[in-house]
């Protein structure tokens, strides 16, 4: 095994802190990006009833992941309306879970989606007083945190494939995101004030499918700014000034790539796709093509096509979309444990309250007690279909279903 090297980095969406108390759970996978939560005091075990303080009915349909900011959650949807679909943001008391307003941002007509996918799935964003939500080719947009609209952009039109997916993130001024379509996939930076584009970047890959919806993450590696931003067939990081590939690791034919990275431990970890996904530990900062000396470790069985992975301390988490759960050794891929866990599984897993918290797709939430042995703490059925993520904020777990919205809370 080759020999680490140290660098200094950090999550550039722990600027959140500034301006979002501890509590909140403003984008994708919470503060960090990371799917950590500072809460205590959460629940161990629920249903349908137990530990439920309330339960709102969502109108139309979407997988975005909740988000919770200033005793206030926010969503999207998609609602049919004639032959098309009414794409729609949402925001409701955190408190009764009555929805406040409901806002139409976009009337589209548009294609299917994969069965485990939606036109409503990039989770929204808040920052600064803004909600900013985004539905892939359909348009993105920026509201205030009553409901009115500030912007809306649909004019970055490309061919999308299963629907959308990967979720926004901010960047100074800048709002993200990557569109990896059926072809010339690109990653865009809108500004954050006015919606226009500042620059647009071509995903330069050969894998011969295109289309990828991971939500890129911010680090700073070296002192120097940079978005590390999957995609099929490849992983780089970009400088956010002006969108330049500063280093890129490929990993061959891997597309419709979901997971957001992790960072830690001078690594990057990711999974590469479909068909046969594989985890990957990067080593940061390197230069150019950095494929045959960033690679650390790989692993195939158990990796993940969808979940995004957890790093706790010095282990490595992930569940496998058939509900295969791993912890490894985060330095050398070296595992602890690999065992089986109920159901199949979409949600990226969360650690809480010194807990794990998985969601599987039939409902299940599977909650672990982090560690080199596996054990398993409770075993929690709401008897929905549930692919979103959880958010986490104010001792309560936020957790969308097929039909609703539900606040879990110790009682």
């Amino acid at each position: 095994m080759k020999k680490l090297i140290p660098f200094s980095f950090a999550i550039a969406a722990l600027a959140f802190a500034i301006t979002a108390s501890a509590e909140d759970w403003p984008e994708f996978r919470g503060p960090t990006g990371q799917g950590i939560s500072a809460e205590r005091n959460l629940p161990v075990e629920w249903s349908g009833t137990k530990n439920v303080v309330w339960k709102q009915p969502v109108p139309g349909s979407g997988w975005s992941s909740p988000v919770v900011v200033d005793k206030r959650v926010y969503l999207t949807t998609a609602v049919p309306s004639g032959d098309g679909q009414s794409l729609r943001a949402l925001g409701l008391d955190a408190a009764s879970g009555k929805i406040l307003w409901n806002t139409e941002l976009f009337a589209k007509t548009v294609g299917k989606a994969h069965k485990k996918n939606s036109q409503a799935s990039p989770t929204p964003l808040v920052y600064g007083g803004r909600l900013y939500v985004h539905f892939g080719p359909q348009g993105t947009a920026c509201l205030d945190l009553n409901g009115k609209i500030l912007w809306r952009n649909d004019a970055l039109d490309y061919p999308p494939v299963h629907g959308n997916g990967g979720s926004p993130i901010l960047v100074d001024d800048l709002l993200v995101f990557s569109c990896d379509a059926a072809s010339d996939p690109f990653v865009v930076a809108l500004d954050k004030n006015t919606g226009k584009v500042r620059w647009k970047v071509n995903r330069a890959t050969t894998a011969k499918r295109k289309f990828s919806f991971s939500t890129p993450l911010l680090a700073t590696v070296n002192g120097q700014k940079q978005i590390i931003t999957p995609g099929s067939g490849v992983v780089c990081g970009l400088d956010p000034a002006n969108g330049k590939e500063l280093w890129r690791t490929l990993y061959g034919e891997g597309y419709s790539v979901i997971p957001r990275p992790v960072l830690g431990h001078g690594l990057i970890f990711i999974s590469s796709g479909y068909d046969k996904p594989n985890a990957l530990a990067i080593r940061a900062g390197g230069r150019g093509d950095v494929t045959s000396s960033a690679i650390v470790w790989t692993s195939v069985r158990g990796a993940p096509h969808t979940p995004s992975m957890l790093l706790v301390g010095a282990e490595l988490y992930m569940v496998s979309d058939g509900g295969i759960a791993s912890c490894a050794d985060a330095k050398t891929g070296n595992v602890h444990w690999q065992e089986r866990v109920e159901g199949n599984f979409s949600a990226s897993p969360v650690f809480a309250d010194g807990r794990i918290y998985l969601q599987s797709e039939e409902g299940v939430g599977v909650v672990l007690q982090p560690g080199k042995e596996f054990k398993v703490l409770a075993r929690n059925a709401l008897n929905e279909r549930t692919l979103a993520s959880y958010a986490i904020s104010d001792g309560a777990i936020f957790i969308r279903s097929a039909q609703n919205l539900y606040r879990i809370q110790k009682r």
